[in-house]
């Protein structure tokens, strides 16, 4: 019997021991996970931790704080370019509004130190001093609109939209221009009623941002075209036009905030490059989708997607 007390007591004095070196050996493996954690977050570092064990619950901890780390770095990241982004935004925009403002600026000094004005020429300046007010407002109002999208504030409510009527009565907006500047249109809407699920208002900006970008980079080829089709899932609208195009490395950035081309399409309409990433807005936010194909001097096309209705 005592032999047997005796046995029971090694055994359970030897459990105890191994309890208590498999805490300690816990307790050591927190302490290090708990160091370079604070270590991590100090330096501001992408690494995760690293740990050999063969404890279960161990594992499962690493597993988590490592997708927190992860997610933590993933956050900084794309905080970092948030913030540059804006920086640039803010650059580029007291740039653009900086230089209608002085021009509006002189006009008015011209106007006060200049009595002998004649009436047709304060009548000049007063023309001009109002055109670059409306670039002014123009401008905030891309600004904000902007804003107001990527913010989500902006609901846009969708509903059945017949394409065919609305994407012409949008070029027609730009045909006397097309005609002043000697360029060819080529209008492809089928006569047969094409339904989507949209919104009249977002569509029609759409289109006329394109457009309008068709006509100030692309009007040195000598067409401007807007095309309108579909299949049994999707409408698509296209413009396009045979300018200078848009290099491959530019292509996938043309729908950020704040890209303007360069040399390629002409410096001289660099504008704050809003317009572009406000159609990508609206049209994600009907659902659909858009994309950009350039090949210089012969193609450069916008095609716009959007979810299709039946009749």
């Amino acid at each position: 019997m005592l032999l047997v007390l005796s046995i029971a007591a090694a055994v359970l004095l030897a459990a105890c021991a191994l309890l208590y070196a498999e805490r300690r050996d816990r307790r050591r493996k927190l302490a290090y996970l708990a160091e370079q954690l604070q270590r991590i977050t100090d330096e501001k570092s992408a690494e995760r931790l690293m740990l050999v064990t063969d404890d279960r619950e161990l594992r499962r901890l690493l597993v988590s704080v490592n997708a927190l780390l992860d997610h933590k770095t993933a956050a900084s990241a794309q905080f970092a370019g948030t913030e540059q982004s804006m920086k640039r935004l803010l650059a580029n925009i007291s740039h653009d509004m900086k230089t209608p403002l002085t021009v509006v600026l002189g006009y008015l000094e011209m106007m006060m130190h200049n009595p002998g004005l004649t009436d047709a020429e304060r009548a000049r300046i007063l023309r001009n001093t109002h055109a670059k007010t409306v670039d002014i407002v123009e401008l905030m109002n891309s600004f904000f609109d902007l804003a107001k999208l990527e913010a989500g504030d902006s609901h846009i409510s969708l509903s059945k939209l017949q394409m065919n009527e609305l994407c012409r009565q949008t070029i027609l907006t730009f045909f006397d221009t097309m005609q002043e500047k000697g360029l060819e249109a080529d209008i492809q809407i089928p006569e047969e009623p094409i339904y989507s699920h949209a919104n009249a208002e977002a569509v029609e900006r759409v289109l006329f941002n394109l457009l309008s970008n068709a006509l100030r980079y692309g009007s040195d080829g000598g067409v401007i075209g807007l095309s309108l089709f579909g299949d049994e899932r999707h409408v698509y609208v296209q413009v396009w036009d045979r300018g200078a195009g848009i290099d491959m490395r530019d292509q996938e950035r043309v729908f950020e905030r704040l890209f303007t081309l360069d040399e390629s399409r002409s410096k001289s309409f660099q504008g704050s490059g809003l317009g572009l990433t406000i159609t990508k807005r609206l049209v994600e936010g009907m659902g659909g989708s858009i994309a950009l194909a350039s090949e210089p001097y012969r193609k450069t096309v916008f095609t716009v997607k959007l979810n299709r209705l039946s009749y």
